[in-house]
């Protein structure tokens, strides 16, 4: 079975992104056929109105991210925080992956040259998905207790070894008019 690329041949932003798919007119899609999502869940946690803080984590830079990276960083911050604030937060994934990603996989070894047509005719297949974000576009929101403010913390701290690219952190209360709103 062929491994994955690294990260850094897919997450460049200035690259076209070929995803258009048409159910009206399917032979003009660039996409024949989508590749699934390893994203799964976009949102986790028990909703309450009384949360008095949100948390965000934003990328600094732009950047394209696989969805296997945000299923991994999702997990990392979902089961730290379920182990320390068990239902005591909201968890959201704002970004969709909807970016397809295209490899023109190649042969190498002994016999590959009468497999393989080099680069002609090298648009690639469809073999992953990725979302792009923008510099200052928050890719995870935490709403929570003040109490739990350390834990959501650790928690991106964690996720943030499984993304690539740079991201801070900002916390903004939530003041008693936007919650009754």
């Amino acid at each position: 079975m062929a491994s994955l690329r690294p990260a850094r041949t897919c997450r460049d932003v200035d690259k076209p992104a070929w995803t258009r798919w048409s159910k009206k007119k399917p032979r003009k899609s660039y996409v024949k056929a989508r590749p699934h999502t390893n994203l799964y869940h976009m949102d986790m946690g028990v909703d309450r109105d009384d949360y008095d803080v949100v948390v965000k984590l934003v990328s600094k830079v732009p950047i394209q991210l696989r969805d296997g990276a945000l299923e991994s960083a999702r997990l990392a911050v979902h089961k730290y925080m379920q182990r320390v604030a068990k239902d005591n937060y909201k968890f959201k994934i704002l970004p969709y992956p909807h970016i397809i990603l295209r490899e023109h996989r190649m042969l190498t070894g002994a016999g590959a040259d009468r497999l393989s047509s080099g680069m002609k005719k090298a648009f690639g297949r469809p073999t992953d998905r990725a979302a792009r974000l923008k510099k200052g576009q928050t890719l995870f929101v935490v709403r929570t207790y003040s109490k739990n403010v350390n834990h959501v913390l650790e928690a991106y701290r964690r996720a943030r070894c499984k993304l690539s690219g740079r991201y801070g952190v900002e916390i903004e209360q939530i003041t008693s008019e936007e919650k009754n709103a």
